[in-house]
Parts: C-alpha cells; structure tokens; sequence
C-alpha cells in the first residue's frame, strides 16, 4: 500500500463551525438571500471570517441595511496547551452591540466562543456548533437557516414542582401538623 494512502488528509479531519440563522422577517425580506446556504464551504484558518451587508470585503453577506457593512467577525486561533482549532467572535459594529451568550461587546470588543453559541446582534440570532478537528490551515463552515428562534431551542428550563399554597384544606393540614418531628428536651413544648 502507498503511504499516501495510508496518511489521514486534512480533509477528513476539519474542524466544523455550524452557523444556523433566524430573523423574525427572515421569509418576507429575503435577507439570507446572498448567502450559500446548506453547503460546506472551505475557509483558511488564517483569513477572518466576517459577516455584514458589505459583499466585497465580508465573506457572509446579508442583505439587510440595518446591519452594518461589517458587523462581526470569526477568526480561527490554537494555543500551544489545547489541541484543536478554536474561535473568537468579534464586534466590527460602530454602531450595534453584539451579545454572545449573555455577554455584551462594544466596537472592537473579542471573546472567545464556547463548543456552542447564542449570537445576537440587531434583531438577528445565530446558533454557532464548533465540532472539533485536528488541521490546522483550514476549516469549513455551514451556513443554515432556522424556522424558529434558536434561543427558545437552547433554553433550559428547570422542571420545578407547584409550590403548595396554604389554603386551609385537609391536604395541607396534613402536612402542617400541630407537633414537632423532633423535639429538644431542653425548650419547653407550647401547645
């Protein structure tokens, strides 16, 4: 067997950044219309990955006047104690705020993106998987959009039990017996 055969390609080992979309006005505006949607496109790890309304100098363009010609920006990062290819997000806005995960950012500001994100700016959302990889001059990314908000899909909500109200009834009287289940000698018992 040649030894080409046998090495693992960078291809096969990409890191993944899955981007899925929402706009509330998304099916009446068209604003993902200039974007490859459903497809995995190929990015060097050492060109930024920006997204806004300016089609020239962002690789992601939205088609959207309220968003700014260069709203935000992704770029691939390693460090010498991980392995693997990992991401900041950028806020290129002068004007609008972007919020990752709760976490609000100026013009300029840079955080480091979790394995999954919640990205909003404007009245845009966007849920951005990392899936790990091990090369380390590209990546893909893939571009979706979502029917609902993905902050509803991502919400964790605590099963918690119906508080009891003290209403008088038999159940609860039952509950609120007159004598302790422990008692210490030492007080005096009031009945």
């Amino acid at each position: 067997m040649n030894v080409s055969q046998t090495l693992e390609t960078e291809e096969d080992l990409l890191t993944s950044l899955q981007i899925k979309l929402y706009h509330p006005q998304q099916c009446s505006k068209g604003m993902f219309s200039l974007l490859t949607l459903g497809r995995r496109i190929r990015q060097d790890a050492d060109d930024p990955l920006r997204m806004g309304r300016d089609g020239q100098t962002c690789i992601f363009a939205l088609a959207d006047q309220k968003v700014s010609r260069k709203q935000l920006s992704l770029q691939a990062y390693r460090t010498p104690q991980k392995q693997g290819m990992f991401f900041t997000v950028q806020n290129l806005s002068k004007k609008g705020r972007l919020v990752v995960n709760g976490t609000g950012l100026e013009y300029l500001e840079r955080l480091d993106l979790p394995d999954k994100a919640l990205v909003r700016f404007g009245e845009y959302e966007m849920l951005i998987v990392r899936e790990s990889g091990e090369a380390k001059g590209s990546f893909e990314v893939q571009l979706d959009v979502l029917e609902v908000s993905p902050f509803t899909e991502t919400c964790v909500c605590i099963p918690t039990t119906n508080p009891v109200m003290d209403t008088g009834s038999d159940y609860t009287r039952g509950l609120m017996s007159r004598e302790p289940s422990e008692c210490d000698e030492t007080l005096p018992y009031l009945t």
